[in-house]
């Protein structure tokens, strides 16, 4: 068997690199399109989670970028004023959802907490 070369090594490393790079930034871009225009004031609980959260927390709030959220996940356990928190100014890679009314927020909460008390 053949060992690769330096030279092709190093530039499957670039390669790597390269689609990390691509990756991170179409995320980032997804993130931003998603925080770029406010939702409507009277939007549901369900309709805030689809268009701010899914992308990260995925649809059934089972997580995938971001931690999941449904019923047996870690903040089903965390208080109201936790979650309040978390979305107003971010937490870890998440970013700041100040831009919602207490009453979007407050409807966010009740669609999470409705869906983590199961069925």
């Amino acid at each position: 068997m053949r060992r690769l070369s330096g030279s092709r090594a190093s530039s499957d490393r670039a390669a790597t690199t390269r689609r990390r790079r691509i990756a991170v930034l179409a995320l980032f871009v997804g993130v931003v399109a998603a925080c770029s225009s406010p939702p409507p004031e009277t939007a549901t609980g369900p309709e805030l989670y689809s268009e701010l959260c899914s992308s990260c927390h995925g649809v059934g709030l089972e997580g995938d970028v971001g931690p999941p959220l449904g019923v047996g996940s870690p903040s089903a356990t965390l208080p109201d004023s936790y979650l309040v928190t978390s979305i107003r100014r971010g937490i870890g890679t998440m970013p700041s959802f100040n831009h919602l009314s207490d009453d979007q927020v407050s409807r966010l909460i009740t669609f999470l907490r409705d869906v983590q008390s199961g069925p």
